[in-house]
């Protein structure tokens, strides 16, 4: 019996970990070392974490020490400056990103799992995958790759895009991807600001059945990168027997078909701690998007941090999350690796060739950590999916919900319909600190629609206007101390002002991340929707996300999305866009029942002043809504400059908004 999603009181208990659970987690042992070792003993979490913001280069040499982080050179010292933005990490280091990653490295034991529609679940052992990695770095050297070159790649979430992200990182070059299933705008958009050297790309690829020609895609983005010297090519659909479709290329097959190179004569290029590792976009839904430059050290420790301590994984157990090579989380799932953990691939459809293929892989795979966004529990709810009576969950531990604001109905229904005891560790954090902000904690308990607490290292607070912390009430996301892993900078923003135009203008010295969100007595957090997309009514600012919630409880509702458009006399316009149920239409009765729900819910001010139907909303490729380019093109903004469709999951989704906004010149008469 699917138990759906049902009403649960925001910050009603739901998980407690037991005395057991508690004394086997990765930060039990951390606070144990810490007692042993630095002689400080702390009593609870909120303790840890005080002073892991309060005494941050005591904190971040113990996160060091405890991984024993591999170095060729010392560190002169932990933090030159925590002045934001320009704090400087552990000037002097000399280390690899890669080469801590392939330290892991096991004869004969699984490296990582990989499953596709084209193929069944397979493992690649660390044999095959570090001779691959040691083999292609030697290779692209022989290219004429150096340090500091861009290396890109048009790849889907295979091992290969894997293996040529550490072989590349490896001999000190940066890496960024696309996905291929963002078109040759979207590519451009991007790779043209990193004039890269090397590509590497597919020529198609399957989802949901279905075959994704590229081939014309490649020649037009080659074409448009003067700056590409090789092609690296990768036959998916087509084969080679057409030969390569541009002079530059050379299959990546040819390239590894050398003698395999021994761990120990593989010469890994000790770069500063913060050289560039790659380079990740912001989701350019109205500009270009932004090239967010991470180094090599403040990932390192920050991926360790992270998949320890707020994932809490072990070594050899398996990690899963459901993500594309054009999403901060694939970066994340693949620097599992850095704590001896089997990442878990998926290349695909998440509901092909049927709608729980996802939970037939966690039973397969024996994954003890499943990561997916909101939307994917509406499928399952929508489907009828309750994945206990189906599967075996027994070596599951815990689920991690993120990308867009998770509901208190959303975090039940894990226990509803998966498994009792879980973890449900949601999280939210950024590609721009490549992260979480807030997330999991597995020693504390778990409340309906809560994220646990602020993570360690991260001095997270709501401001309100004034630039004061507030407690219990909505305020802008701010970090107030610096973090390793923030961006070494913008690419092409030598002066920085991009940089701090992005993050510091609001509050001087302070990252503004650009969300609204809360914090409550305990610690418990939410984020509330982009606060760039705030409903301001009457002078109350409401996120988002509460509505959202609401509405996902009305079975007549797929999605929706909400904007509030400033009037020229000083009033506002709330219109609210549904997309139906199919074979349902907007009428007076599923009004009401969405008026009703939101004043119940909520209050007054969360009723809209006039409800639309629509075909669809429009998505980001990551599935992320886009309330701000709806909002600029209702107030008049050329959609052009509005919305980019090439970062659009269905770019004909904005064109409703587009003809909306011809046809309401004036809101005032809506």
């Amino acid at each position: 019996m699917n138990l759906g999603k049902q009403m649960v009181n925001e910050g009603e208990l739901l998980w407690t970990p037991s005395a057991e659970w508690k004394a086997k987690s990765n930060l039990t042992r951390f606070m144990n070392w810490l007692e042993r070792h630095r002689r400080l003993k702390f009593e609870n979490y909120q303790e840890l974490w005080q002073w892991s913001v309060d005494d941050l280069e005591e904190f971040w040499q113990a996160i060091w020490d405890y991984f024993e982080i591999k170095s060729s050179q010392t560190p002169e010292r932990v933090l030159a400056s925590r002045q934001m933005p320009g704090a400087k990490w552990f000037p002097g280091a000399r280390l690899n990103y890669a080469e801590n990653v392939m330290r892991q490295e096991r004869a004969g034991e699984q490296a990582l799992l990989y499953l596709s529609e084209t193929g069944p679940l397979t493992a690649v052992t660390w044999d095959e995958l570090g001779a691959k990695v040691r083999t292609l770095a030697t290779q692209m050297r022989r290219l004429g790759v150096v340090p500091g070159d861009r290396v890109a790649a048009y790849l889907p979430n295979i091992p290969e895009a894997l293996i040529a992200m550490l072989a590349a990182t490896s001999i000190g070059a940066i890496w960024a991807s696309c996905s291929p299933d963002f078109g040759t705008r979207g590519v451009l958009d991007r790779l043209s600001q990193l004039a890269p050297k090397l590509l590497f790309c597919v020529d198609g690829y399957r989802y949901g059945g279905k075959d994704f020609d590229r081939r014309q895609e490649i020649g037009d983005i080659v074409g448009r990168l003067p700056s590409l010297e090789r092609v690296i090519y990768l036959p998916r659909l087509y084969g080679t027997g057409q030969g390569l479709p541009f002079a530059k290329g050379i299959l990546l097959a040819e390239l590894l078909e050398q003698p395999p190179i021994a761990p120990g004569e593989f010469h890994y290029e000790q770069v500063a701690f913060d050289h560039p590792l790659w380079i990740l976009f912001s989701s350019g839904t109205t500009g270009l998007p932004k090239p967010i430059v991470h180094g090599h050290g403040g990932i390192l420790l920050e991926m360790e941090k992270l998949i320890h301590f707020h994932m809490d994984m072990r070594p050899r157990e398996r990690m899963f999350f459901f993500t594309t090579t054009g999403w901060m989380m694939w970066n994340f799932l693949v620097s599992a690796l850095l704590a001896d953990v089997v990442p878990v691939l998926y290349d695909g459809n998440p509901s092909y060739p049927r709608p729980d293929v996802l939970w037939k892989m966690v039973e397969d795979s024996r994954a003890s950590f499943f990561g997916a966004s909101p939307t994917f529990v509406d499928i399952m709810v929508k489907e009828g999916i309750v994945p206990r009576e189906r599967y075996d969950m027994s070596s599951l531990r815990a689920v991690m919900p993120a990308g867009s604001p998770v509901s208190a109905e959303c975090t039940a229904w894990f226990y509803r319909n998966v498994k009792e005891d879980l973890w449900v560790a949601s999280g939210s954090g950024g590609t721009d600190v490549c992260s979480g902000l807030v997330g999991g904690v597995a020693i504390l308990p778990v409340y309906a629609g809560e994220i646990q607490a602020p993570s360690l290292g991260v001095a997270v607070a709501a401001f309100n206007d004034r630039g004061e912390a507030v407690i219990d009430e909505m305020g802008e996301l701010v970090i107030t101390e610096p973090m390793p892993s923030m961006p070494v900078g913008f690419w092409n923003d030598d002066s920085g002002e991009r940089y701090r135009e992005a993050y510091f203008n609001a509050f001087p010295g302070v990252w503004r991340h650009g969300d609204f969100f809360k914090i409550n007595r305990r610690g418990g957090c939410f984020v509330l929707g982009r606060s760039d997309s705030v409903l301001n009514r009457h002078g109350v600012r409401i996120g988002t996300a509460e509505i959202y919630r609401a509405l996902s409880l009305l079975p007549e509702i797929d999605d929706s999305l909400v904007v509030n458009l400033d009037l020229p006399d000083g009033g506002f316009f709330m219109p609210l866009f549904v997309k139906l149920a199919e074979g349902l239409s907007l009428n007076s009765e599923i009004e009401r029942r969405i008026c009703a729900t939101l004043r119940s819910e909520y209050s007054p001010r969360h009723v809209p002043d006039k409800i639309y139907q629509v075909a669809s909303i429009p998505l980001t490729l990551s599935g992320k809504k886009m309330e701000v380019p709806v909002r600029k093109i209702l107030l008049g903004l050329a959609a052009e400059k509005a919305a980019n469709p090439a970062v659009m999951r269905d770019p004909r989704a904005i064109e409703y908004f587009i003809e909306f906004a011809r046809e309401h010149r004036d809101y005032s008469l809506a």
